[in-house]
């Protein structure tokens, strides 16, 4: 209930953390799910059964590896992976830092080298440095930080 409340009732554009969350939502009538976690190989099979169930299925891809995986198992009925460029800006998890040179490389490939098999959505951070956080200046201070980052890059 609270996700249809959180999307207006469209029941589109949430966020999920694994694969439960998200075949879960699904099953509730959810269309429009991103897996926030960079692509898995030991879950690639479940990943392709949710992005053929649904319109858009989305995941992220932070290394070439995760890319060629992707490129290796391309999705049947003309339906293409949706992913987005998981960014690094210091949280330290999971991404590629947004002010290395491979990570405009890497973005310029997912978006350039095989559009039928692979779609670049956008560029994805989470803020995941705020947790130990004492008060709201610091959290705005990582925010800003976070922005500047993703904007610079995108930029690019």
């Amino acid at each position: 209930e609270g996700a249809a409340l959180a999307t207006g009732g469209t029941l589109r554009g949430i966020v999920v953390s694994t694969l439960a969350e998200a075949r879960f939502f699904a099953a509730g009538g959810f269309d429009d799910i991103l897996y926030a976690f960079p692509v898995p190989a030991w879950r690639l099979a479940e990943c392709a059964a949710l992005a053929q169930r649904l319109q858009q299925f989305q995941l992220l891809v932070d290394s070439p590896h995760g890319l060629e995986l992707l490129r290796r198992h391309p999705l049947p009925g003309g339906k293409r992976w949706l992913v987005w460029l998981k960014v690094d800006c210091g949280n330290g998890r999971a991404g590629i830092r947004p002010t290395d040179p491979a990570a405009l490389a890497l973005a310029r490939s997912i978006a350039q080298e095989t559009p039928e098999v692979v779609t670049l959505v956008g560029v994805y951070a989470h803020c995941g440095n705020t947790y130990g956080c004492r008060d709201i200046p610091a959290v705005q201070d990582i925010a800003r930080d976070t922005t500047h980052a993703v904007l610079s890059f995108v930029t690019k």
